[in-house]
């Protein structure tokens, strides 16, 4: 029998940033400076995406016994496997509850209930582990924080203002406990290994996501979004004395981890603009997203060149005859 191909869990990754993209195009949609279709097929595009990843990923664990396992207890890889759960959330809430309420608002909360579990899940097998410091990176954030402020958005866009509020705490302790930890690993021990370079870019997404999921719940600027966004700034700041780790490397499916980091901030940033309304804002708002599509574009056209040269999925081990 022909073993499945391995299908790494930050393939995940892929249909997230392409969600993250479709919110900003959305965003700047429902402000009238965007037509709504090109947000649309973006979450069309995303959805396929997800769906030809979920189905390749059981395919690979349908087929070795204890592959799953593996994978969750992976203290580098495991994280990754929240976005599986994540993805759907922001696609029904941005694609299906306009069209369809109470259907967007099931799936939201079929996954959102899902996501809690798997984060209460990791959150157990970090301290039951043990779970080593050198072992930490900012893709930490994905089960917990990512998905609680995710389902927090989400639950606010159907209508669920209480359980927008309760996912809003999870996210938001989550962040405060494990940032300073991940932080604490990436000031004081080793630089992360080459592959987990690009999940540096992670660590501006937390504000940015909370920012998104404070807007949805409370619907406006204050002084609690602007400490958000205080904070936003330093991460994306840093970022800039982080390029020369950034430029030299070569392109790999962890790459996609710049890509719903910088949909989120870009997404935050229209909001700002549309707010403040500076003058030549439209000007600001249009280079925001021609910046963040020519990110997000960029990288998929590389993987889809990748794909196309079979580079992209892993090689299978040499196997002695």
């Amino acid at each position: 029998m022909m073993l499945a191909p391995r299908i790494p869990l930050n393939f995940f990754g892929m249909s997230f940033g392409l969600a993250g993209l479709a919110e900003t195009w959305l965003t700047a949609a429902h402000q009238g400076h965007a037509p709504d279709t090109v947000g649309d097929v973006l979450l069309v595009i995303a959805a396929l995406v997800w769906l030809a990843t979920v189905v390749g990923y059981l395919r690979y664990v349908g087929t070795g016994a204890g592959r799953l396992k593996a994978d969750l207890t992976d203290a580098v890889a495991g994280p990754f496997a929240s976005l599986a759960l994540i993805t759907p959330m922001i696609l029904a809430a941005q694609g299906l509850a306009p069209h369809a309420a109470n259907a967007g608002k099931i799936v939201v909360d079929v996954f959102l209930v899902l996501t809690v579990l798997l984060g209460g899940w990791f959150t157990g097998q970090w301290i039951y582990g043990p779970l080593e410091l050198d072992h930490l990176h900012p893709g930490y954030f994905l089960p917990t924080v990512a998905g609680g402020l995710i389902a927090a958005a989400s639950a606010a866009e159907v209508g669920q203002q209480r359980l927008a509020e309760v996912m809003f705490g999870l996210g938001l302790i989550c962040w405060l406990i494990l940032g300073s930890m991940i932080l604490t690993r990436l000031l004081f021990r080793p630089s992360l290994p080459a592959p987990l370079l690009p999940t540096l870019a992670i660590e501006v997404a937390p504000a940015a996501v909370a920012s998104l999921a404070y807007f949805a719940i409370n619907g406006g600027l204050d002084i609690f979004a602007a400490g958000l966004a205080g904070y936003g700034l330093l991460m994306v700041l840093a970022q800039l004395r982080l390029l020369p780790l950034f430029i030299p490397l070569k392109f790999t499916p962890s790459t996609w981890a710049f890509t719903f980091s910088w949909a989120a901030v870009c997404t935050v940033a229209l909001h700002w603009i549309e707010t403040g309304r500076p003058a030549g804002h439209l000007a600001y708002t249009y280079l925001v997203l021609a910046a963040v599509t020519a990110l997000i574009g960029a990288i998929a056209l590389r993987t889809l060149i990748a794909l196309g040269r079979r580079q992209l999925l892993p090689k299978p081990p040499a196997v002695r005859p």
